[in-house]
């Protein structure tokens, strides 16, 4: 059995479904397919029954991902080990500061046990680079928000977070139990500054070109609400602070957390880094 075969398998076993996986490995559904009917051809027996319903894992299947899953983590430590002897073992983390989240918590405290002599270094970036450096090669993989344009990188989902409208405590709709981007259409946004990546300035001026101040970072953000009554968005379940409140979103798209790399980076560090923060997040 080949560690790439195995990774294949673990990624099938966890998604359940064939078609994530596919979009997780960032590979096209039938090679991979073909890849697990070789892997049940070579061990002699079944690892997932499937059905319309959708796919589950037999009893030797539950026995090969606990198994694969300690021998992926024997060859990532290896690897480590060896960087850590030659004096490399390091990664560079890029947030988009929001490095508060229970997620990132979580996947800190994951992080450090499974790999204890790793140096990780933290940059934290304002909202104008939803890649946190990651193309200027200042990090080797970033912990953030899309979109963004993923042009010769690899982006993870994690988790989808819903968004409302942050508006001062003080403004009529707050009174509302939900709002529509119509709702605020006569209104001034804050904006990020020219050259900011289309998709993101996109994604948070609601699909619109906007008027409004200009803010690089969170804070900002609240000030320009608490002093001009700007209005633009945040996370639902938000904590704003005084003087401001959220109110949800109904029309937009969730705001979804990823990590995100270099396409063709097979640095196992980064590969463990998003496996485990696939499974701090979701918890």
């Amino acid at each position: 059995m080949e560690l790439r075969t195995l990774r294949y398998f673990v990624a099938v076993a966890e998604e359940l479904h064939f078609g994530r996986a596919a979009v997780r490995l960032h590979m096209s559904q039938p090679p991979l397919s073909r890849a697990i009917r070789n892997l049940e051809a070579e061990l002699g027996a079944a690892l997932f029954d499937r059905s319309p319903a959708g796919v589950a894992l037999t009893p030797v299947g539950a026995v090969l991902l606990e198994e694969a899953r300690a021998l992926l983590d024997q060859a990532d430590r290896a690897r480590v080990r060896v960087a850590a002897e030659a004096g490399t073992a390091t990664v560079t983390v890029g947030f988009l500061g929001d490095s508060t989240d229970p997620g990132a918590t979580r996947l800190a405290r994951a992080y450090r046990r499974r790999h204890p002599h790793v140096e990780v270094r933290i940059r934290e970036t304002d909202l104008t680079d939803p890649t946190c450096g990651l193309r200027a090669g200042l990090v080797d993989v970033a912990l953030t928000r899309g979109p963004f344009d993923t042009a010769g990188l690899t982006v993870q989902e994690l988790r989808a977070d819903p968004v409302g409208a942050l508006l001062r405590a003080d403004d009529p709709l707050t009174h509302r139990s939900d709002l529509r981007l119509a709702d605020l259409a006569d209104r001034r946004w804050f904006r990020f500054p020219e050259g900011t990546d289309p998709h993101w300035q996109s994604y948070w001026n609601g699909g619109e070109p906007r008027e409004g101040p200009v803010v690089r970072a969170v804070q900002e953000c609240r000030q320009a609400v608490l002093w001009n009554g700007t209005v633009g968005m945040t996370l639902a379940d938000h904590r704003p602070g005084d003087g401001l409140a959220v109110v949800p979103l109904t029309d937009m798209p969730p705001s979804r957390v990823v990590a995100a790399w270099r396409e063709g980076d097979t640095n196992p560090l980064i590969r463990s880094f998003v496996r485990l923060a696939t499974a701090a997040y979701r918890n």
